[in-house]
């Protein structure tokens, strides 16, 4: 048996490093931090991309569980992937380390090669490890000091054998300073059968199973966790571990509020892991997340990244900012929106490897320590819809910064999947949002944000979504009256949500368009009113043609006859706007919702955005005021211990 390694010294990544043969002793790595990964056995091909690189492997590998690996003869497989490859540059900017460490455990004859990327993608090798023979133990340290700006490590195995590859990891060459104690929280709310399989695949993986120190599961519908199939089995396997507390449906806010509640005042966890729901998790994300926290320089929030859960090798989100002129959240810069690995690896993406910085982690996965909650407090009384965002504001603003880490992640359903900003949900949108930017808005006026809400309103109207446009007025008139209601409205607003919702066509949900008579539109005509316009002037024109048909009266037969059958995505301004009725499949594709125009609503809404809008621009310093004295209370651990009891809960 011979393995070649280098030196005790770090390799150093900016030279190419062949070893000199040595006797290995494995002794560098200390606590492992990063577990490489093998595919489930029931993943198709796009997903097993996520974990393994297989271009250069005629035979598929072969794992032996979630850690172990055959690789076949004359194969060269890569790990410089989502799930596998480290992600140094986040390591070197926000850790204490100044180095990782592989290790990785094989037999048979074969080749380890190092490589690692730059922030502009560029990859090079970085050192390489022969071997030969009965199974032995590699490790080998690299040095983190060039991964300033972007960049990852990973190896690549070439088998001239069958290869065994198994117990793979990345480590840290020392110890932590504190061994966090994680709690993690669910929040659901009649999904209970989605809620059990999360912490079913928590509690199925051995190492995550041994470092939680609580698991609770805010359950805020009638339809009972404790009552789910599966319940019985993951309370055995949790134990006193699992904390279920059934209580008024409260939103994500006040749902994750619960869960924070519960790890701080009735735990000794350090950290609590926030969770959707309705995820699919991949659970060493726990791990690596409850790593990065403990190496961290100082306290952060550690997000988990979201893949696309109907297209699991679709990475949707990679990081997300605030823009603080319009007040709304977006893409953070140099990130890629919806990167199908299934399509281009990791290696063939120079648009991965820079490092993102971002302002906030969503909270389908996000890791707080105890540290952050003590200083800044608890997440606003919102019930869904910027708690999330508005929090990782507040930590930034006190000096707690956020990462959104590559590698730890959940599967969910992506927003494109989604129309919540135009259904129900549209009230939080747009309160939620002018709390957060009266809270947090560096401008005096709100610089451009109540004319993004005028635009974002006459778009809605032309799209012939008057409820919208309805619950954005609630909206506008309760964040006027002020914060003092926030806590005391909380459990009944989204039954008045609803309620405002129904009040028109376009907010009331059919089973299908044959509910209603055929569409009443030529084929022909339909196909050009279908063009889309693509220059400023076509684009001005179409505009001004679709404020003025919105101004005349409705042919009578349009009212109760569609004009068109519209796909979701066909749903587009400059169609709908041409228009005076039209149905239009739901963003889930369960129903279509029938738009109809109606010139004395378009102009009594119109008009009313106006005057609230300009009202709220005006009054804005003097909100800002408010809302900002207030916080301290919303946000206090106390006063929501006080809300809870008054809004009742049990323990299960």
């Amino acid at each position: 048996m011979t393995t070649q390694q280098v030196a005790d010294a770090p390799v150093n990544p900016d030279t190419v490093s062949e070893p000199a043969e040595t006797d290995l002793v494995p002794d560098k790595a200390v606590t492992l931090v990063q577990r490489v990964l093998m595919p489930r056995p029931a993943d198709p091909l796009k997903v097993r991309s996520l974990y393994l690189d297989e271009e250069n492997a005629p035979i598929r590998v072969r794992q032996d569980g979630r850690h172990s690996g055959l690789i076949a003869a004359g194969s060269e497989v890569s790990f410089a992937t989502y799930f596998n490859a480290f992600p140094a540059s986040y390591w070197r900017r926000w850790s204490v380390l100044g180095s990782v460490v592989l290790r990785v455990t094989v037999s048979g004859t074969c080749r380890v090669d190092v490589h690692r990327s730059k922030a502009d993608g560029e990859s090079m090798h970085v050192t390489g490890v022969s071997h030969q023979g009965d199974e032995q133990t590699i490790e080998l340290e690299l040095d983190l000091a060039p991964f300033i700006d972007g960049g990852w490590y990973w190896f690549d195995v070439t088998a001239e054998s069958d290869t065994v590859v198994r117990e793979a990891g990345w480590y840290a060459p020392q110890a932590p300073a504190e061994e966090p104690r994680l709690a993690v929280g669910i929040c659901t709310y009649n999904r209970p059968v989605d809620a059990l399989a999360a912490a079913r695949a928590l509690a199925d993986d051995p190492a995550v199973l041994e470092r939680l120190a609580l698991v609770t599961i805010a359950d805020q519908g009638n339809n009972h966790v404790r009552d789910a199939a599966g319940y019985t089995e993951v309370k055995a396997a949790l134990g006193d571990r699992l904390r279920v507390v059934e209580q008024p449906n409260l939103g994500g806010s006040g749902g994750f509020a619960r869960t924070i509640h519960e790890a701080f005042t009735r735990s000794d966890a350090t950290h609590v892991v926030l969770l959707d729901d309705d995820i699919m998790i991949e659970p060493d994300s726990l791990l690596r997340a409850r790593a990065f926290a403990a190496y961290a320089k100082n306290p952060i929030l550690v997000g988990g990244q979201m893949l696309a859960l109907q297209n699991r090798s679709v990475l949707h989100s990679m990081g997300e900012i605030v823009d603080r002129e319009t007040f709304f959240w977006t893409n953070a810069p140099n990130t890629e929106y919806h990167h199908d690995f299934g399509k281009e690896s990791l290696r063939e993406s120079p648009d991965l490897h820079r490092r993102i910085d971002v302002d906030y982690n969503g909270w389908w996965m996000c890791l707080i320590p105890r540290t952050v909650v003590d200083a800044i407090g608890m997440p606003l009384p919102v019930f869904i819809k910027w708690d999330d965002a508005e929090y990782g504001l507040r930590a930034f603003a006190a000096g707690f910064p956020t990462a959104s880490l590559p590698g730890t992640a959940i599967w969910h359903l992506s927003w494109g999947d989604k129309d919540d900003a135009s259904d129900w949900q549209a009230y939080y949108h747009i309160r939620n949002r002018l709390v957060a930017a009266a809270l947090h808005s560096p401008h005096r006026h709100g610089g451009k944000l109540f004319r993004e809400m005028l635009k974002a309103d006459l778009r809605f109207l032309i799209n012939l979504q008057y409820s919208t446009v309805e619950l954005h007025h609630l909206a506008y008139r309760d964040f006027l009256a002020g914060p003092e209601s926030l806590f005391r409205d909380m459990p009944q607003s989204v039954v008045r949500a609803r309620e405002v919702r129904a009040t028109h066509a376009d907010g009331q949900v059919l089973p299908s368009s044959s509910d209603l008579p055929l569409p009443s539109m030529p084929t022909a005509k339909a196909v050009r009113f279908r063009r889309i316009p693509v220059n400023p002037l076509s684009i001005g024109k179409t505009l001004v043609s679709a404020l003025v048909h919105n101004a005349r009266p409705v042919a009578p037969e349009n009212l109760d006859t569609p004009q068109l059958n519209l796909a979701f995505q066909d749903a587009r301004w400059f169609l709908l706007s041409r228009l005076d009725s039209a149905t239009v499949g739901t963003a889930d594709g369960r129903g279509v919702t029938f738009r109809r125009r109606d010139p004395a609503t378009f102009r009594r809404l119109v008009t009313t955005s106006a005057q609230l809008l300009r009202r709220m621009s005006q009054e804005f310093p003097d909100l800002q005021r408010r809302y900002q004295a207030a916080a301290g209370e919303l946000t206090s651990m106390d006063r929501w211990g006080e809300a809870f009891e008054e809004w009742g809960y049990q323990r299960v």
